[in-house]
């Protein structure tokens, strides 16, 4: 019998495995953007900062795709342990913005 509070492996396939991939491209674009642009509106303390947390995210995706790839495909994140990825790419994705923004004029 299926536990219904569990999503099929097909779900995780499609929208898990995409999603960590996700992840961890923006967050190496993100990476790249911060160690080789100077970027003036962020302070040294700032821009290392935010350098040491995505790498630290980076670690955690890829740890959770590493589990989810030894469990045979069969174990979900809780969108709880996500959130703090999103938000962190969500500021990642600001800081590109304004910095195209600053190149731009």
């Amino acid at each position: 019998m299926n536990d219904s509070t569990f999503p099929d492996s097909e779900v995780l396939k499609n929208i898990l495995e995409p999603l960590l991939e996700d992840f961890i491209y923006w967050f190496g674009r993100s990476l790249l953007l911060l160690e080789q642009e100077q970027i003036d509106f962020l302070t040294d303390l700032q821009k290392n900062d935010l350098i040491t947390r995505i790498k630290d995210s980076l670690l955690a995706v890829n740890t959770a795709k590493i589990m989810y790839k030894l469990s045979g495909e069969q174990v979900g994140i809780e969108v709880q342990a996500m959130m703090p990825w999103h938000k962190l790419l969500m500021e990642c994705q600001a800081v590109g913005m304004r910095f195209r923004q600053s190149q731009a004029s």
